[in-house]
């Protein structure tokens, strides 16, 4: 294929976020493993290239988001391409922003039958004195920011105290804070691909190592801090069920293209969702490009699946 041939990708990594680091190693990932032959790539930093990538967009064809959280996963990068007339890998800006809102997504959950463990939402009073939602939830409970990506700000909070800090913690990074019954059990991810057609992944088990209590930003990332089984030793039961929900979690949010949602199995078999990511990571060795690969998609293939998805639109 002669360059005039090739496709024209935007790559859209880096950006603002705390998780800017995680998107440049999944951009690294991306250029080594996209095919050549096919596609000419163009790098834009929307921290600093979005005048760049305006004046430019007429010579690009399809652009790859790999950015995560505020400013890359929320739709407002996605209502900026749409502006330009770039279509783009995965969802637009109401799946976008529905996913990345904690709140929003288990409302949407519950409302169609999804399981979902208890939760409330925070209030920045709750930081000095949290009776209220340990009454409501009591203890142990998950405190996340509700827009903020990698577990980022996270924690498990087993008393009164750690549950001050835990809200504290979380507002540093959004203005919503969620609290949320801890469930224990196995972590299992399920990943979706497609636009009308869906097609689930095989499942993710993800195991941190026992020094973390949940699957954190240090256990994500740093390697070697925890383990992943694909395709998860799970039942064909759970197996299909979880599948079940996930494309019904990507139908829910309105998405298109791939999304990743995490469950917790619970000890006796139940199932609760957690949340859908629209933008999963894209390493190599991230747990979507994982699942694709043991479904029969290596991760060159899966790259080009996603942007001939993109082009669909």
């Amino acid at each position: 294929m002669s360059a005039e041939d090739k496709i024209r990708v935007a790559l859209l990594a880096g950006g603002a976020s705390g998780e800017r680091e995680v998107s440049l190693a999944g951009a690294a990932g991306f250029e080594e493993a996209i095919n050549r032959d096919r596609y000419e790539v163009f790098r834009y930093d929307p921290k600093t290239d979005l005048g760049r990538l305006s004046r430019e967009a007429g010579n690009i064809d399809v652009a790859f988001i790999l950015l995560h959280g505020i400013h890359g996963e929320d739709g407002t990068v996605q209502g900026f391409l749409d502006l330009l007339g770039i279509p783009y890998q995965g969802s637009g800006v109401l799946g976008s922003a529905l996913a990345i809102d904690k709140n929003m997504s288990k409302i949407l959950y519950r409302l169609n039958g999804l399981p979902v463990a208890r939760w409330d939402m925070a209030r920045p009073e709750d930081g000095d004195d949290p009776a209220r939602l340990l009454q409501s939830i009591g203890c142990p409970v998950v405190v996340k920011p509700a827009r903020e990506g990698s577990s980022l700000g996270m924690s498990v909070a087993r008393n009164s105290d750690e549950l001050r800090d835990g809200i504290r913690l979380a507002y540093k990074h959004d203005s919503q804070v969620m609290v949320e019954a801890f469930v224990s059990g196995r972590e299992i991810t399920v990943g979706v691909l497609g636009n009308e057609e869906l097609i689930p992944l095989p499942l993710v088990e993800i195991i941190p190592g026992e020094e973390f209590s949940f699957f954190d930003y240090t256990a994500k990332y740093q390697e070697g801090a925890s383990r992943e089984v694909c395709p998860a030793e799970v039942s064909a039961d759970v197996t299909a069920l979880a599948q079940k929900y996930a494309i019904r979690a990507h139908q829910i949010l309105q998405l298109r293209g791939c999304s990743r949602t995490d469950m917790m199995l619970a000890a006796d078999g139940s199932l609760y969702l957690l949340e859908t990511n629209t933008i999963p990571g894209m390493t190599p060795t991230s747990l979507l490009p994982q699942a694709a690969e043991k479904f029969g998609l290596n991760f060159t293939e899966l790259i080009d699946r996603l942007l001939q998805l993109a082009l669909e639109k």
